[in-house]
């Protein structure tokens, strides 16, 4: 299997290349030549997630990995539970928080972590990986790329705009993490990360790579839970998933899923009111905005970066793009309205982002008249967002040990601004 940048269709290279890389060196993000079908009834014999991860992703890596190595990381990476709950006989919500850091960016972080370890064994030079995170993907980063031989991380979070929780799991591990407080936005992050890939000076001083979802080996574990879920609803029709969408990598998987034969009616990109991708949608230009804080912080994301793969994937074509995919941008006062209609009727507890694709599945349903199942990716544990949550249903929520073990430890930061001569400054010393 063979990998190509989305800014140059004849460039080629390797899983191995595209894992420790992340970004191509013109800029683009990496695509695989080809999206090879798995057979619908493979993927209803797996019993198990992590047999069903090891069939998704053989055909990507097997150049380069033995599917006993695979095997081996598959179970390392995935030993956690995921669980769907049954709202109604056609609502359903994917719980994809039951990892180590609470949510679904666990899934991803860790394959990519010990699939890195795997091949940074036989490497001389340390590897350095960058993350910029709006809430969920650093913590997750840093808590599965903690103490592993060879590796550094660098986080980049925007100061102020992440939850007290996500923060503590971001800046309290210490050793072979930083965590970097930028005094901007989400967008700025990623954009200091990108620019990092690009410059000849920092890439001769450091072996660098990047765990966000420009990072395509991100978004194969991703794939992989959209068709767990499909299996789980005992059905051979097609599906919709709601999915709070930022930066889109969530998303993306799930594209990706579909075209290896997972059937799926529609995709819904549900958004807070940083709606660049529904603006996009609708007029087929891509307009950065000024990014807007919300109670779902973690999609408050202007220009989500695999709007290139999706363009990729859809060969630059708007309304091909739209068959597939739905979008809707609600408010915090409607995601707030949807995490309190959810705990009284059902009494279930969701997030503020889980909240936002209820809303998109909402609007779905009435929009098209459509009865199929309906999944919603929970994206994160309620407690999370606790400062928020709390307020809303006038209730405490006790915290789970993972957040309980944090409290009492210190935060340890360097802020930093948001131009890239001081980052680049600070990665040449590092």
């Amino acid at each position: 299997m063979k990998f190509f940048s989305t800014r140059n269709s004849s460039s080629s290279t390797t899983f191995k290349n595209v894992l420790l890389n992340g970004l191509a060196p013109d800029g683009g993000l990496y695509m695989p030549e080809i999206i090879p079908r798995m057979p619908m009834d493979l993927l209803k014999a797996h019993q198990h997630f992590e047999e069903l991860a090891v069939s998704v992703i053989h055909p990507y890596t097997k150049d380069q990995l033995l599917q006993s190595e695979l095997t081996t990381i598959c179970e390392k990476a995935f030993n956690f539970p995921l669980n769907i709950k049954n709202l109604n006989e056609d609502d359903l919500v994917l719980e994809l928080f039951h990892g180590p850091t609470l949510a679904f960016k666990d899934f991803a972080a860790r394959f990519m972590a010990q699939t890195m370890s795997h091949f940074q064994k036989d490497r001389k030079k340390n590897l350095t990986i960058l993350v910029a995170t709006s809430g969920d993907t650093g913590g997750a980063v840093a808590n599965s790329f903690y103490n592993l031989d060879g590796i550094n991380v660098i986080v980049l979070y925007p100061s102020k705009k992440v939850s007290s929780v996500q923060e503590k799991q971001l800046t309290t591990l210490g050793g072979n993490i930083t965590a970097l407080e930028v005094i901007g936005t989400f967008d700025d992050c990623q954009s200091l990360v990108k620019k990092a890939f690009i410059d000849e000076e920092i890439q001769k001083s450091l072996n660098l790579s990047s765990a966000n979802s420009i990072n395509f080996a991100r978004l194969l574990p991703q794939a992989i839970y959209y068709m767990w879920a499909w299996k789980k609803c005992n059905t051979n029709e097609s599906v919709s998933f709601s999915i709070p969408s930022g930066n889109f990598g969530n998303l993306t998987g799930g594209l990706l899923a579909n075209q290896m034969g997972l059937p799926v009616e529609k995709f819904i990109a549900s958004l807070n009111v940083n709606d660049t991708f529904l603006n996009y949608l609708k007029s087929g230009k891509l307009i950065k905005k000024e990014t807007i804080k919300t109670i779902s912080n973690a999609m408050d994301v202007s220009v989500p970066s695999n709007i290139e793969r999706i363009n990729c994937l859809y060969e630059n074509d708007v309304k091909e793009i739209s068959k597939k995919i739905s979008s809707w941008s609600f408010t915090d006062s409607l995601t707030k309205n949807m995490i309190k209609n959810v705990f009284d009727k059902y009494d279930y507890l969701i997030d503020p982002h889980t909240a936002v694709g209820m809303l998109g599945l909402d609007k779905y349903r009435f929009s098209s008249n459509s009865f199929k199942k309906c999944i919603v990716l929970s994206t994160a544990h309620a407690s999370k967002f606790s400062n928020d949550v709390e307020k809303i249903i006038n209730q405490k929520i006790e915290p789970p040990d993972q957040i309980k073990n944090l409290l009492d430890k210190d935060k340890n930061s360097i802020k930093l601004n948001n131009k890239f001569e001081s980052f680049k400054e600070f990665l040449l010393a590092f």
